[in-house]
């Protein structure tokens, strides 16, 4: 049987909101971003893998990013989150992976940065783990991704298109009872006279009952209650890691408009950066009263809206992109398969 071949979302003629994408429409049209996937197919247990985010492609345990990280519903293990929350900074890369994956993303991540030319001093790190539970399609038990495989996401991590579905920490992911995945979107947003791009990547890995650009999607088995999603929000906007919160909190209505049921057992997780280079906080700026030129509240709000539109057809990227997966039933020791969802019922609507 060939699989039909996907598409992403504008490619079948569905577009979401107002704001025009970026050239990419990804995460990678905010300059410098890179990301790297390593996928692990084996066998008829696993499918897993991780996804790295790298804000920009130097130090950044030198040269940190300002950040801030919003919980809608907290069913999750999202490492590094008291040190985000409490300093408004992130100082490693991302990685996503799955939920017994944790530990073994924080080493690799340790390895990475420790490596670093200028971190030979470092001796404490706070290393951002996001994760989704894929044991509905994978073995999870069986300690995938390894360490090495961790580290060879980041090493792997580049700027340009990004591959989406069932690749990286989207391999063996769920989504309203359907295959979900890695997807990604961006906009680009006037604010104060210029013009910035916002762009979000996202693992998605939860329930709801599926709505489409404001239509319900009406098949078989297309329904689900609990589950977890992270979102990755990226920006070149001059943003306080205060008004990053805002921005990554309104993920959510982009996560709500998709017929989310944010249930009891999902974890709902959204992290924003800034990757402008006024606002970063270099060695020199912390050692001193620096001056950071940052857009204030009342012209934020077009970047709020852009960042709801882009999560939303990220999102459905991650659906259209991913292909019908056989796998391991982690919890009821049984062979599973989860279908992707039809491009032509998608059409038909």
């Amino acid at each position: 049987m060939v699989s039909e071949p996907r598409a992403r979302l504008r490619d079948l003629g569905i577009s979401i909101g107002h704001y025009e994408p970026g050239a990419l429409n990804a995460i990678t049209d905010v300059a410098g971003v890179a990301i790297g996937h390593v996928t692990c197919v084996e066998g008829e247990r696993t499918r897993t893998g991780v996804t790295a985010i790298l804000p920009h492609s130097g130090n950044l345990f030198q040269d940190k990013v300002p950040a801030a990280l919003a919980v809608f519903n907290g069913f999750g293990k999202f490492a590094g989150s008291t040190q985000i929350a409490e300093l408004g900074e992130i100082e490693t890369p991302i990685l996503l992976t799955n939920t017994l994956g944790v530990g073994r993303a924080i080493e690799a991540i340790n390895r990475h940065t420790l490596a670093q030319a200028g971190n030979e001093r470092v001796v404490s790190l706070n290393a951002v783990v996001g994760e989704t539970n894929d044991s509905r399609l994978n073995d999870i038990r069986a300690a995938r991704p390894t360490v090495d495989e961790m580290a060879a996401a980041l090493a792997a991590a580049k700027t340009g298109p990004v591959e989406e579905g069932a690749i990286g920490a989207g391999t063996g992911t769920v989504a309203f009872g359907l295959k979900g995945g890695i997807g990604t979107s961006s906009r680009v947003a006037k604010a104060g006279g210029a013009a910035y791009t916002v762009g979000v990547l996202v693992q998605s890995n939860y329930g709801g009952k599926l709505t489409v650009a404001g239509k319900p999607y009406e098949a078989e088995g297309a329904h689900d209650k609990d589950g977890s999603i992270v979102m990755i929000v990226a920006t070149d906007a001059p943003l306080c890691s205060r008004n990053l919160k805002r921005l990554a909190e309104r993920c959510f209505g982009g996560l709500a408009r998709t017929g989310a049921a944010l249930s009891n057992g999902s974890g709902d997780y959204a992290l924003a950066f800034s990757t402008a280079e006024e606002v970063r906080r270099t060695p020199e700026r912390r050692k001193a009263v620096a001056n950071y030129p940052v857009l204030s509240n009342d012209i934020v709000s077009p970047l709020f809206e852009a960042v709801i539109e882009a999560a939303e057809e990220a999102i459905l990227n991650s659906m259209t992109m991913a292909t019908t997966t056989h796998g391991y039933n982690a919890g009821t020791n049984k062979p599973s398969t989860i279908h992707a969802i039809s491009l032509d019922a998608l059409k038909r609507r």
